[in-house]
């Protein structure tokens, strides 16, 4: 069972939403060393106040960079995949591949960048409390919202990239949680108009599944619906999402 007090983790995507409260929530729970990474300036508002904080800049998708990172921070027991883009294209009404190409550069790509660096840095932990990556995903990867096509797409490679590393690292004793919430109370969610988790909910069960050594987490109620409805009659929930989800937000 991992230990989250003087744990050393990296998470990506943290200048605010769910990466800062990934942050809060692992000074929260006593440990050592965070490395709070993002694209631009690699600062959050804990890094001025807390010296276990450190910042970090970083583009996921420059696997270059990427790799230089990883050689750096050696010590990481527990690496946060949360860095994600959000573009709310459908897949044929959208003006080009952009979005769909971004979305998958980011979301899927970036993360498998990220997990292959830090393999070896994880399986140091072998036969010491063992390691985790957590990658934070989306109920999305299980369904599609004609909407937000490219991105559910790159979600479900997300989910898949999960399963493979997962099979691929447990020889390591590294386990692999991917987090699966609904909507979250973040600007990425954009104009929805339902119920969303909030940021502290999702890192906090994230941490808890690391903990508890799960596979996946479920959050919102939703989600657990889908779940249900997907080894019951996935073809009627498919049917009801696209009636609901047709149109662009």
């Amino acid at each position: 069972m991992i230990d989250l007090k003087n744990i050393c983790a990296f998470v990506t995507g943290a200048n605010g939403g769910i990466g800062r409260q990934f942050v809060l929530e692992l000074l929260s729970r006593g440990a050592r060393r965070v490395y709070a990474a993002d694209k631009t300036c690699g600062e959050t508002d804990e890094s001025s106040v807390d010296p276990r904080v450190i910042p970090v800049a970083l583009d996921i998708t420059d696997e270059d960079a990427v790799n230089r990172t990883a050689e750096r921070a050696r010590d990481v027991q527990l690496l946060i995949n949360n860095a994600g883009v959000n573009l709310r294209a459908p897949f044929i009404a959208a003006p080009s591949l952009a979005s769909a190409r971004r979305e998958i550069e980011t979301n899927y790509l970036g993360a498998l960048a990220m997990c292959r660096a830090f393999a070896p840095t994880l399986a140091a932990h072998q036969g010491k409390g063992g390691s985790a990556i957590v990658n934070v995903a989306s109920i999305l990867g299980k369904v599609t919202l004609p909407n937000l096509g490219s991105y559910c797409a790159s979600k479900a490679a997300l989910l898949r990239l999960s399963e493979g590393v997962r099979a691929e690292l447990a020889a390591q004793d590294t386990r692999v949680v991917v987090v699966l919430p609904w909507a979250v109370d973040t600007p990425m969610s954009g104009p929805f108009l339902g119920q969303k988790s909030s940021v502290a909910e999702v890192a906090a069960r994230a941490l808890d599944g690391v903990v508890n050594g799960l596979d996946e987490v479920l959050l919102h109620d939703y989600t657990f619906e889908i779940e249900q409805r997907l080894k019951q009659d996935p073809k009627s929930l498919e049917r009801e999402l696209a009636a609901t989800f047709r149109e662009a937000p």
